[in-house]
């Protein structure tokens, strides 16, 4: 994969998880659904552990947030099923 390769899965993770979540309107996803839209490959599992890895940089930066049964949970300290939403500016 090289810098100037403009497929979608020569993007950066971090910044396909935000782009995927924006395009959500406003609606929080699970880390399969967004490996299946960044990848629309069958072999879209391989993403989700790199998924869950960013999604937890990317939750201390403030850029996103990690859902646990509908609540905010701790970036450092969650376990099972979870969803991704953006930050949410009310």
């Amino acid at each position: 994969m090289t810098s100037n390769d403009s497929s979608p899965d020569a993007r950066p993770l971090d910044r396909a998880i935000i782009e995927t979540l924006t395009q959500a309107g406003g609606k929080t996803l699970s880390a399969p659904e967004i490996a299946q839209t960044i990848t629309g490959d069958p072999a879209w599992h391989d993403l989700l552990a790199p998924i869950r890895r960013e999604a937890v940089v990317l939750a201390q930066a403030g850029r996103l947030v990690i859902y646990r049964k509908g609540k905010p949970a701790d970036p450092n300290d969650f376990r099972g099923v979870y969803r991704l939403g953006l930050p949410r500016h009310d």
